[in-house]
């Protein structure tokens, strides 16, 4: 890993991300009536895009919105164009982490989804996020944000709306949480304008389709288990490098599962909801390959998992595959719609590094280069913490870009202990532990899952 090009000045990034902020100001007023600097914020957006082909749909939507007598089709254009320019973004950033990663740059490509018939629900929401961008998020209060429930209820039991359901539905709770608008002293406009503005172009006729590549057979190595958790779902997706049986080049794929959850189930727990969705978590407990036999993928690389197409393999050492097969192994393409620099999470292997902390924040210097750690994202569902990483010699980990910095998450490290090197992984109790604390984590878990399932089936006899 060549640290030092990470630290490197990429060309027209500022103004790139200038431009991105100056619009996510607009919206904080509201473009119901915009003052003069919500219209120049406008027409930075405006500029930003000159020479594209949106230039004319954004300059023609930029004033509209200026005037304060935008359509909701010029709120889609201003969208777009906040979504293309972080897209530039995303490619920048991907094209540094290839340089510095030194792996093959995989040839294939998105298609772009098929033209739909526009769904009456879709333009209900497009409706409701147009209205949002009038009010502005000062402007929210409970009764624009409750207009959101009716579209998400209908979308829920249509699954080719779920994912626009899903988005509005999380959005809309977190603006509820916030009214008023008006009393709010710190507002997450980025995050915000993130979540409009995605959800703006999904209203669009076949935005929300997730092109399939076909089918895969062959083997799979996992690399380690990313977990994410809300209070009222989690997700694990496991990053794995994928060897066809056909001889090809071996390429980096996700396999995830996602489940909702009782806010009172945390840590260890979560693997007791996840693990009768997916075979891959034991393996990648035991430390094992998997098989895959005609299992679907996207064009991303995304596994679509079913564990009728799966069975488990040989002994894969994780550290092994990195060392390996990662360094030869293709990244997947980026559909249009997930080129966000938020969105880069892109498996490496660090070692001969030297860890350290810089502002209290831990770092791996790698030839005289620092690198920081981004430990918070390391779940507290498995045995890997902060120390161990400070302890390690090697690590598994995903690069990713926040605040203005290229970070390392851990998944996995090596470490010494009682003169032995071990690997610990985050995603270590997934399968089921041996580990004291690991048991006792489970236990307390299982007590809880318990106590509500009894809750649960004393109210459906009622």
């Amino acid at each position: 890993m060549r640290a030092d090009l990470l630290a490197e000045t990429i060309a027209g990034l500022d103004e790139a991300l200038a431009a991105v902020d100056a619009f996510d100001r607009a919206l904080v007023g509201g473009l119901l009536r915009p003052q003069p600097a919500q219209a120049g914020g406008l027409t930075e957006l405006a500029h930003a895009v000159a020479g594209t082909p949106l230039a004319a749909r954004v300059a023609e939507a930029a004033g509209k919105a200026a005037a304060g007598a935008a359509s909701e089709d010029h709120f889609v254009a201003l969208a777009a164009a906040r979504t293309a320019l972080l897209g530039s973004v995303h490619d920048a950033l991907m094209v540094r982490v290839e340089e510095a990663s030194g792996r093959p740059r995989g040839e294939g490509t998105v298609p772009a989804p098929d033209e739909r018939q526009a769904a009456n629900l879709l333009v209900a929401a497009r409706s409701w996020l147009s209205d949002l961008a009038r009010s502005g998020w000062q402007g929210i209060d409970h009764d624009v944000v409750a207009g959101a429930a009716p579209i998400v209820s209908a979308m829920l039991v249509d699954p080719a709306l779920r994912r626009l359901a899903t988005l509005l539905d999380g959005f809309a709770a977190e603006l509820a949480a916030s009214c008023p608008g008006a009393a709010l002293e710190n507002i997450p406009e980025r995050r915000w304008a993130d979540l409009w503005s995605r959800a703006m172009l999904l209203t669009l006729p076949g935005a929300a389709e997730v092109p399939m590549a076909g089918t895969v057979t062959g083997r799979l190595l996992p690399l380690g288990v990313d977990v994410q958790e809300h209070a009222t779902a989690v997700q694990a997706q496991v990053h794995a490098v994928f060897e066809p049986a056909d001889g090809g080049a071996p390429r980096l794929v996700r396999a995830g599962v996602s489940v909702p959850k009782p806010d009172t189930v945390v840590g260890a727990g979560l693997w007791q909801l996840l693990r009768p969705h997916m075979s891959l978590l034991a393996a990648v407990s035991e430390g094992r390959s998997m098989d895959l036999v005609g299992m679907p993928v996207t064009a991303e690389g995304d596994l679509l998992w079913s564990d009728e197409h799966a069975r488990t393999g040989e002994p894969a050492d994780a550290f092994t595959t990195a060392r390996v097969v990662l360094p030869t192994a293709t990244d997947p393409a980026t559909a249009p719609l997930d080129r966000h620099p938020a969105r880069i999470a892109v498996p490496v292997f660090l070692e001969g590094y030297v860890t350290g902390n810089d502002d209290d924040a831990l770092t791996f210097t790698i030839a005289g280069h620092p690198l920081a750690a981004d430990t918070d994202r390391i779940p507290t569902a498995g045995p890997l913490t902060p120390a161990v990483v400070a302890a390690s010699g090697a690590c598994i980990g995903l690069l990713r870009w926040d605040a203005g910095t290229y970070r390392v998450q851990p998944l996995a490290v090596e470490t010494t202990v009682r003169k032995k090197t071990v690997a610990i992984h985050a995603g270590g109790w997934a399968g089921g532990t041996t580990d004291k604390a690991g048991i006792r984590a489970e236990k307390a878990a299982t007590d809880a899952v318990a106590v509500l399932r009894e809750r649960a089936g004393r109210l459906l006899r009622k």
